[in-house]
């Protein structure tokens, strides 16, 4: 048993541009800016999105002397963040238009969603998923197994 209760988890990209970020993310997946704290020199140290009714996507500007910088601009950061939505195949085309790149077109997956994956101009991976079936943890694990077997 934990000594503490998680209560929270939130996403905290750093980004090169947050201003270009917060506007991004306001076009491609309809974020509203909640408030940013901006520092003397312009630099943004914090900024907060809703994204849908209960997540919050945090953003700051790079700080490097303080070891905060964003992914390199392949987009090889190691994390994804999935968002589930009510139409990948809407949400991905929304999010081209705003200035992401499709690093996966809309696909039908084994797990019970239908998905895309989309990089954002700040270097961060984006899959975008809707569901189309419940698959219990058992029928996705026949399914994945069988993909792994003929893949």
């Amino acid at each position: 048993m934990t000594p503490n209760a998680i209560h929270e988890l939130y996403a905290y990209l750093c980004v090169p541009d947050t201003h270009q970020a917060i506007n991004f993310y306001t076009q491609a997946f309809g974020a509203q800016e909640l408030y940013r704290l901006t520092e003397p020199s312009g630099r943004i140290g914090h900024a907060e999105l809703q994204m849908g009714p209960s997540a919050i996507l945090m953003l700051s500007d790079q700080f490097p002397e303080y070891g905060i910088t964003a992914p390199p601009p392949e987009g090889l950061s190691g994390m994804v963040i999935h968002l589930h939505v009510d139409d990948c195949d809407a949400m991905g085309r929304q999010a081209v238009a705003s200035g992401a790149t499709m690093l996966s077109e809309p696909t039908d997956q084994f797990y019970g969603e239908r998905s895309c994956k989309v990089r954002d101009p700040f270097g961060h991976t984006w899959l975008l998923g809707h569901s189309i079936e419940k698959v219990t943890p058992e029928e996705m694990q026949r399914r994945y197994t069988e993909l792994m077997n003929n893949g």
